[in-house]
Order: C-alpha cells, then sequence, then structure tokens
C-alpha cells in the first residue's frame, strides 16, 4: 500500500432506511436555514393589515418551507463536487453519498412543484410566483455566479429579501410599500450576516475556486458589510413613516441596529477572524429582534380598518 493511500480506510455506505431518509432530507433542505428563511417569511405575513387568516398563515407557511427545501436541494444538486473540496461542506449529504445525486434533483423538483402549487392553490398567484421566482433566481443565477464574480453577493441577498415579501403578498395580494419596506430590510441585512461568514470560510471558499469578497477584496467585504449595517438604521424608520408601526420602533430598532453598528466598525476597522465571528453571531441574534420589536410595536390602526371594511362588505352581502 503506498504512502499517499496508508490514510484512507473504506467505509460503506449505510443502508438507506426510513430513519436515514428522514435525516437525509433534512440536511439537504438545510433545515435549520430554512427555519430562519420561513420565520420572515411569518413576520411579512404578521406584518400585513388584517392579518388574521390563521389557514392562510399556515399554507404560505408550508408553501415556503417547500420552496426553500427546493432551493437548497438543487443548490447541493448543482455544487456538490464542490462541496467536497471545503472542510465546511464535506459532510453534506450528497458529498458522504447518503443519497444519489439523481435522488436529490428529484426531491428539488418535487419540493419546488408542491410549494408553487399550494401557494398557487391556497394563497394567491403572485406569492406563488415570487416563490418560484426565488428558485430559479438561487439555483440558476446566484449559484452559478459563486464561481464567476463577486456580483453573486449581491444577486444572493435578493433571495433573502424575498420571503418576507411573499409574507406580505399572501395577506395582501399586493406589492404595496410595506412589501418592499421589508424586503429592504432583508437585503441590507444578508452582507454584514454573510460577508463576516465567509470571512472566516475564505480558505475554504478560495480552495473551491468561489468568487467572493472575502477572497478577491477583503477591504470591500468589510466596508460593504458596514455600508450595509448603516442602511438598516433608515430602513428601519421608514416602517413607522409608512405607518407599519408605531414610532416607538423607531426608538427601539435603533438602538439593536447601534450594536450591531459596532460589530461592524470593529470588522471594517480591523476584519480578523475574531470581529468577524463577533458579527456573524451578532447579525444572528439581530435579526430575530427587530423582527419581534417590529410585530410588538404593529401599528393596528390600518388592520382595525381593513377588518371593518371586510365585516361592512360581509353584512352587505347578507342583505
Amino acid at each position: 500500500m503506498s504512502t499517499l493511500n496508508a490514510g484512507i480506510k473504506y467505509k460503506p455506505i449505510p443502508p438507506l432506511t426510513a430513519a436515514n431518509l428522514a435525516k437525509a432530507y433534512k440536511d439537504l433542505a438545510k433545515a435549520k436555514l430554512a427555519a430562519l428563511v420561513v420565520l420572515t417569511s411569518m413576520c411579512g405575513y404578521a406584518m400585513a393589515p388584517a392579518a388574521t387568516d390563521l389557514s392562510c398563515l399556515f399554507a404560505t407557511t408550508v408553501g415556503t418551507s417547500l420552496c426553500v427545501a427546493s432551493a437548497n436541494a438543487i443548490n447541493q444538486w448543482i455544487e456538490f463536487p464542490y462541496d467536497a473540496q471545503m472542510s465546511r461542506t464535506r459532510n453534506r449529504v450528497l458529498v458522504r453519498r447518503a443519497l444519489t445525486p439523481f435522488h436529490a434533483f428529484t426531491f428539488g423538483t418535487i419540493t419546488g412543484i408542491a410549494g408553487i402549487g399550494i401557494l398557487t392553490s391556497f394563497v394567491n398567484p403572485l406569492t406563488a410566483f415570487l416563490g418560484a421566482a426565488n428558485i430559479v433566481l438561487y439555483t440558476c443565477i446566484y449559484t452559478p455566479l459563486k464561481r464567476v464574480a463577486i456580483v453573486n453577493t449581491w444577486l444572493g441577498s435578493i433571495v433573502g429579501a424575498i420571503p418576507p415579501m411573499m409574507g406580505w403578498t399572501a395577506c395582501t395580494n399586493s406589492l404595496d410599500a410595506g412589501a418592499w419596506t421589508l424586503g429592504a430590510l432583508l437585503y441590507a441585512w444578508q452582507f454584514p450576516h454573510f460577508n463576516s461568514l465567509a470571512w472566516n470560510l475564505r480558505e475554504d471558499y478560495s480552495k473551491a475556486g468561489y468568487r467572493m469578497m472575502a477572497v478577491t477584496d477583503p477591504v470591500l467585504n468589510a466596508r460593504v458589510s458596514l455600508r450595509h449595517n448603516l442602511a438598516l438604521f433608515p430602513l428601519c424608520y421608514l416602517a413607522p413613516y409608512i405607518g407599519m408601526t408605531t414610532w416607538w420602533f423607531a426608538l427601539d430598532s435603533t438602538v439593536i441596529n447601534s450594536i450591531l453598528l459596532l460589530r461592524a466598525f470593529k470588522f471594517w476597522y480591523d476584519s480578523n477572524d475574531r470581529t468577524a465571528r463577533d458579527l456573524f453571531f451578532g447579525s444572528l441574534i439581530h435579526l430575530p429582534i427587530i423582527l419581534a420589536l417590529m410585530m410588538f410595536h404593529k401599528n393596528n390602526t390600518e388592520t382595525e380598518y381593513w377588518i371593518e371594511v371586510e365585516e361592512d362588505e360581509n353584512d352587505k352581502g347578507e342583505e
């Protein structure tokens, strides 16, 4: 046996039982990431006026979850040769051969069709269109561009911005100011979140041939993080300005955004593994708090108006 192969051990592929299959599907869908994405969609629904239909919320949640699972599965189907080269991803489902590529692609296709079908049938066509567009954007545009140009990060941030807009359109069937405000907020948040993560993974990304800002232009990577963190302030002020929340949200969000801004400033001033890690974990805490505060300070005046309008229409119908 050669010295090169001395440390290699044969490891048989375990049989595909029901338990193994369930875990494989969970990993293929990136369940933890998907949960955060669906949370933003549910927040979008909760922030919409007259968000009182629980059956619609349930259908939106299920449909969005399936769309996210589809996008993540197809993404792994495309990238598994490169995932094998990165320490962070070399234990993914396809790399460790727990599922075949055809199986993974079939799973992604079925969940995508099911998700879009549920959104079309039980929510509305606009929300279904956004779900389908996000699958295409993530798998057919963002994923291939990761190995071509750093513009992939800006396009990938659009993917993260669409789910809360889907929640809003599920309730209102319109892309009005509230939907765009939620989308813009999530778009800006993506940069301090992802760029700080990419910094600590830059060696892996470089080895696999991914063109990330942290690899090709680390200074720009930190500057873009800081710039978009600053953008969170006016975007949060926009929410009370258009009547989504009370002005107390402007005050509370300033405090939370300032805490994240301090971490983004430290990352910009001195980019290292510690400041990147602090910014990344700070962003994970920041988003749920901001969304919770937004829902807590929701301006219910408009909601009450739409409920009264709906009740008047029902009364007229009964007459």
